[in-house]
């Protein structure tokens, strides 16, 4: 296991303060908010631990209200709203200096037989044939603020090869979507819930920003704002994050300020083991 998976992973475990109360610490990615993902992966933490072993997430639908500090902690208060027969759900609130930043519900579900279909995974050459996103941002390191530089150019707990690079420092127009080739950098503990919470950790990574192709923008332009309103995933079929996984992404549509993206997320054979959709602030301040 690298040591920034190691790092990820002890930051998502959580201290247990009470009876369905967390403590989770903050990382800085040089953003001026806590990265999103991290906020998700830890509310997706917390609530597993409250729910019986043999059901695991099947969605969970969440809302940022605030941006977190990344220098500061984040509590996170479960609650138990249902446990039936087939279902768990829980409510998980993040609070940051006593304020609520987040929200996510999450529902849980075992294993069942039942009817199945899907859509055909995109015909996309393998990660193998793709640069890691720290090898592109090595190749404009020179031209990167100083507190994004160690950000971007350093190791990743989760590796991510860009079939389409878009360079966020001269950005030019393209079409609504990505493919992103995903994958845990080193060995997940053989637990489901833990490779749930990874991928919620890492599905808000280049998301959003599919949905500036056509504006000729970034997350760099100056005196742009870019911002996560809710995130939802459905968890399809059982994955693993330690194996390489194909992140579909579009962006259908976007006006009045918002952008709205889909996802699906494809293992190598081909099964669809996750779907995601986010709506996000996209605008010029002071406008």
């Amino acid at each position: 296991m690298s040591q920034a998976l190691g790092e990820l992973l002890e930051l998502l475990k959580l201290e247990k303060l009470e009876e369905g109360l967390f403590r989770g610490q903050s990382e800085n990615l040089g953003l001026p908010q806590v990265y999103g993902g991290q906020v998700i992966g830890q509310a997706l933490s917390a609530a597993r631990y409250t729910v019986d072993d043999d059901r695991t997430v099947h969605s969970f639908h969440s809302y940022f209200l605030y941006p977190g500090d990344p220098e500061k902690p984040i509590i996170y208060d479960v609650e138990t709203l249902r446990d039936g027969r087939s279902f768990s759900t829980r409510r998980v609130k993040a609070l940051q200096s006593g304020r609520p930043i987040f929200y996510l519900t999450a529902s849980y579900h075992g294993e069942a037989p039942g009817f199945e279909h899907q859509n055909t995974m995109p015909d996309v050459a393998g990660p193998e044939n793709y640069l890691s996103e720290p090898e592109l941002a090595k190749s404009i390191a020179d031209q990167l603020p100083n507190k994004l530089k160690a950000a971007f150019c350093s190791e990743k707990p989760i590796e991510t090869r860009p079939v389409k690079v878009v360079n966020p420092l001269k950005p030019h127009k393209e079409d609504p979507k990505q493919y992103l080739w995903i994958k845990a950098n080193g060995t997940v503990p053989d637990n489901q819930l833990i490779h749930q919470y990874l991928l919620g950790y890492a599905s808000d990574w280049g998301f959003l920003v599919t949905a500036l192709h056509p504006h000729q923008v970034s997350l760099m332009t100056p005196k742009f704002q870019v911002a996560t309103i809710d995130h939802s995933i459905w968890f399809h079929r059982p994955f693993k994050m330690d194996e390489w996984l194909l992140y579909v992404i579009e962006s259908p549509t976007a006006s009045n300020t918002r952008g709205l993206v889909r996802g699906e997320i494809y293992n190598r054979q081909g099964d669809l083991v996750a779907s995601a959709v986010q709506e996000g602030v996209m605008r010029f301040k002071n406008r």
